[in-house]
């Protein structure tokens, strides 16, 4: 058993031991005929000591609306997009590194007691994005795989379990397509029973000579398949690196944020929150670099005239991420129904923006009304105390954020005024 422990020691020093350790071997074939690998390690991390009193520290400058308070949750290196298990056993959090964290809180006192690493016996390449179907199978897109774990909350517990193919390594997109860029899945299970993954496109903005190939793939853009992998088909194109998706519950619709344009000035062109009516739609990317802001690259060329524009504009690289329909009863009557996202922060705006947890009231007429919900993770001197990237729903109705600058989960629940 290893257990790192984050108390003197850096985040960063904590990462480099959990890249350092031996590669594991990949054990697929075996885990798909439920045969043990042998792994017999987890990885723990330590949820107590001076970096989670640090944390904490950080959140007390964190404002929200009055009768909401905010706590450490759990320290998770890395922490991506989450899966809440449909028992409210186990949370799973991805990274873009090469682990799955498992995130269990045993005494049901709204702090996780144990963070371990998921499925050990397996080698991961960026595993940002888990997702569960309601009957509890976890999906997780990779880089270029996507893996199911048909029961995934029972067999946790051990190094090895019961894991098969959607998607084989290499035929998410062409393995010459892969990149270090704009490469983090996302995934959600729609009404349809379909699996939907969002799929960046590496570049900025690509070359003409690109888009035939992405399109076919539905590399800068959604695809949907059937949970066993086959019926593969777009669902959506035009789209830069969308990196936070769910399914309203009353509509069915989906909506999906996306991150735009580098390099046109701090204040163009605005990120995006998107609501998909139908298959097939286009979102305009690349003739647009957000909203309707025309890119340099493509300004000459006519752009598809059937482009679906943003429900709602955001502040322009603020790196809208995760977001999700809050369907719990915890909150007051007007978030009931609402969107509430993450802000990951911009990486190259002059003065920067983000780091905070939006929430969009959806209109009657299918766009979106956005306004800052919880925000303080920039501090006076414009530094980031902390990136937000996700938000998940615990059963009780409290909201989860994950963090992967201070590799932590925040608690977000509401006490009345």
């Amino acid at each position: 058993m290893k257990r790192l422990l984050l108390g003197t020691a850096s985040l960063l020093a904590v990462t480099a031991l959990a890249q350092a350790q031996a590669p594991v071997p990949e054990n697929l074939e075996k885990l798909s005929n439920f045969q043990t690998t042998g792994t017999s390690e987890f990885t723990f991390v330590d949820q107590t000591g001076e970096y989670a009193d640090g944390i904490k520290k950080t959140l007390e400058r964190i404002k929200l609306p009055d009768g909401f308070k905010i706590g450490l949750y759990a320290v998770v290196p890395d922490a991506r997009h989450m899966a809440v298990g449909p028992q409210g056993i186990v949370t799973f959090v991805g990274t873009r590194k090469d682990k799955v964290w498992s995130v269990t809180d045993r005494n049901k006192d709204r702090v996780a007691d144990e963070v371990k690493d998921f499925a050990p016996s397996l080698k991961f390449a960026i595993p940002n994005g888990p997702c569960f179907s309601k009957d509890g199978f976890l999906y997780i897109a990779e880089q270029n795989r996507v893996l199911v774990y048909p029961a995934a909350e029972f067999f946790y517990e051990s190094p090895d379990v019961a894991a098969f193919n959607v998607v084989k390594q290499g035929e998410l997109i062409p393995p010459a397509e892969e990149s270090y860029n704009h490469t983090a899945r996302v995934c959600d299970i729609g009404p349809d029973g379909k699996l939907y993954i969002a799929l960046g496109q590496p570049f900025n903005v690509p070359a003409p000579e690109k888009l035939d190939l992405y399109n076919k793939w539905g590399i800068g853009g959604i695809i949907r398949l059937n949970t066993d992998g086959t019926g593969r088909e777009v669902f959506a194109t035009g789209i830069r690196n969308s990196v936070g998706m769910d399914f309203d519950p009353n509509t069915g619709d989906l909506w999906f944020t996306d991150n735009q344009v580098d390099g046109m000035g701090d204040d163009i062109p605005p990120g995006e929150l998107n609501h998909a009516t139908a298959a097939g739609q286009n979102f305009g990317f690349p003739w647009y670099g957000g909203g309707d802001v025309r890119t340099n690259e493509y300004k000459n060329d006519e752009p598809p005239a059937d482009v679906v524009f943003p429900a709602a504009e955001q502040v322009a690289h603020a790196a809208d991420l995760g977001m999700k329909f809050y369907t719990g009863k915890m909150f007051p009557a007007k978030y009931q129904g609402a969107i509430f996202s993450a802000q990951h922060g911009s990486w190259n705006r002059t003065t920067p923006v983000g780091a905070r947890v939006m929430v969009s009231y959806v209109n009657e007429d299918g766009t979106a009304t956005s306004e800052p919900f919880a925000e303080g993770w920039i501090d006076e001197n414009g530094e980031y105390l902390g990136r937000p990237v996700d938000v998940a729903e615990l059963r009780d109705g409290s909201i989860l954020v994950s963090d992967d600058l201070a590799g932590a989960i925040y608690r977000i629940w509401y006490e009345g005024n």
